[in-house]
């Protein structure tokens, strides 16, 4: 379970030096997080920890992710833009 300082400290870790990552990070931790099982905020916490060069080559399809449980995420944060 998320305490509020740890969603907190997620919530500031979505603020990015690249603004094409906050307009994806941003809307989807306040409108559909609380939506993730554990596991996937867990996940969702974890890709919050990479390089923004490698989000932003994963988010844009220029390189793909390789590890599986991020690339998924990267694939549920993508469904969730277009929707």
């Amino acid at each position: 379970m998320f305490s509020t300082q740890r969603f907190n400290r997620l919530k500031w870790a979505c603020r990015r030096g690249m603004l094409e990552l906050d307009v994806l990070f941003m809307p989807f931790v306040e409108q559909a997080f609380d939506q993730l099982s554990e596991e996937q905020k867990v996940t969702f916490e974890r890709l919050l920890t990479c390089d923004d060069p490698d989000l932003y080559a994963w988010f844009m399809g220029h390189q793909a992710c390789e590890d599986k449980e991020l690339a998924e995420m990267v694939s549920i944060i993508l469904n969730r833009v277009k929707v």
